[in-house]
């Protein structure tokens, strides 16, 4: 099924389950095909197999070129050159370049994997087909200002594109989804499928219990979520933030970074069991518990906040009081990767360094810095804490002590831009959003959404 009939062309050509709306796209005639779909359900493996049968057959010039495209040169490669080349059968290819990440095909044609973080490199010469991935994450300008003149050269046979991905909000991806269902020309259509039906039952199931519920309908339903008002919309304090929550010495402590002068903040947690009497809250597993928080509100640095941090008290199971210097255990901090850059501007060294120089000489070798090469997606980090919050089966995995004042406000007050896709509004209000950008890249490291992890590899500093 789905492979043009050719049969197997190589052993990577493995048999697809049967699905209609795959069939639909695959004999689809439209010059323009948009496939928001959901996660895991064949429709990057349809994309591929489709550009490897475009090149082998093309006969309209000795110069054919398709191009599979990511919003980044590193994912690009990731998602596509290793399987394009399993599938691309060695009678039929040339030359594989794997600098330039282009197959030669024995008819001149030629695949190459390209990121369109730098959209100029789809330009200077003629497009015959091309597959924009998780397009939704790619710049809205891409298709209109540099792809859709490529496919469009005099004295060519005009090229095609496939629009494949996850919905990410209602942005230009949402547009063109639209444009493709309600326009009624024939160069466009829609082809859209949720997970069910092609993954598992059980790995349906089990990713309701890891995403909160507008995710999940994102990501696995392939639903356009119009994301309006709270940003972290599954946190709700007479819920998450009733019980007063113990310190553990036994336990390691996370502290949670995000570099700003006003406020300066940090937020402290540790992982343990639960054992009270909330009913929505997981029992199973060890779920956060944040009990400790520093907040500066103005003129603050990176030193400040690490000797503030070090004088939070916590209260103890036993009724004692207990300061975070004193820790016997581990102190594993988490924040901005950004922090991390030298600069002229930054004499005294990076905001870890500056870390370090406060905090090694208490902790020593208990002091661990994790931070990702790169910090995720904005979007990956409000997803992470919401699912942490509330899963889609309505399983709570993080509390909040109600002595933290502003973790608290933060989750209860910040909003995201209206009439965008999920974006943080760091306008409407200069207290908002730093302290849970501080938990989201803790919560976005520990306990990522399902299949992003990989993509940001961490780093010890």
């Amino acid at each position: 099924m789905t492979t043009g009939g050719v049969g197997e062309l190589t052993p990577r050509w493995y048999s697809l389950n049967p699905h209609e709306a795959q069939d639909r796209l695959w004999t689809s005639d439209a010059r323009f095909r948009v496939v928001p779909a959901g996660r895991r359900s064949g429709k990057t493996e349809l994309a591929k197999r489709f550009v490897i049968l475009a090149a082998m057959e093309y006969v309209d010039s000795p110069d054919g070129w398709f191009v599979c495209a990511a919003p980044t040169h590193d994912q690009a490669k990731r998602i596509y050159w290793d399987d394009l080349k399993k599938l691309a059968p060695k009678w039929s290819v040339a030359n594989v370049a794997e600098g330039a990440l282009t197959i030669t095909f024995l008819n001149g044609a030629k695949i190459t994997v390209l990121g369109l973080d730098k959209p100029e490199r789809i330009e200077g010469r003629p497009l015959d087909g091309i597959v924009l991935d998780e397009y939704g994450n790619m710049k809205s300008t891409v298709w209109t200002e540099n792809v859709r003149p490529a496919l469009s050269t005099p004295g060519r046979a005009p090229g095609w594109a496939w629009f494949v991905g996850v919905p990410e909000g209602r942005n230009h991806y949402y547009r063109l989804a639209k444009k493709a269902e309600d326009d009624g020309a024939e160069d466009w259509s829609l082809f859209h499928w949720t997970s069910a039906g092609i993954v598992s039952d059980e790995e349906i199931e089990s990713a309701k219990s890891d995403l909160d519920p507008l995710t999940f309908e994102q990501e696995y339903n392939a639903s356009f979520i119009n994301f309006t008002g709270r940003a972290y919309y599954t946190f709700d304090s007479s819920i998450h933030s009733v019980e007063r929550l113990t310190y553990d010495p036994a336990l390691p402590l996370y502290a949670c970074f995000d570099f700003n002068v006003s406020p300066g903040i940090a937020a402290i947690a540790q992982e343990s069991m639960y054992t009270g009497a909330l009913e929505a809250v997981d029992k199973e597993l060890p779920i956060s518990k944040f009990i400790g928080e520093v907040w500066i509100p103005r003129n603050s640095n990176t030193p400040l906040v690490c000797r503030r941090l070090l004088s939070t008290k916590f209260d103890c199971l036993d009724g004692s009081r207990a300061v975070l210097e004193d820790h016997p255990g581990d102190l594993i901090c988490y924040g901005d990767a950004t922090g991390g850059a030298r600069g002229t501007a930054k004499v005294a060294g990076s905001d870890w360094d500056l870390i370090r120089e406060e905090l090694k000489p208490v902790f020593g070798s208990r002091l661990k810095i994790r931070v990702p090469k790169a910090n995720p997606p904005e979007r990956m980090r409000v997803n992470s804490v919401n699912a942490r919050f509330l899963s889609q089966t309505g399983i709570s995995r993080a509390l909040v002590d109600p002595r933290c004042r502003r973790i608290v406000e933060d989750l209860d007050g910040t909003t995201v831009v209206e009439g965008g896709s999920g974006e943080l509004d760091k306008k409407a209000d200069p207290d908002r959003t730093h302290i849970t950008d501080g938990i989201g890249y803790y919560v976005a490291k520990r306990h990522p959404i399902r299949g992003a992890g990989s993509i940001f590899e961490q780093t010890t500093l």
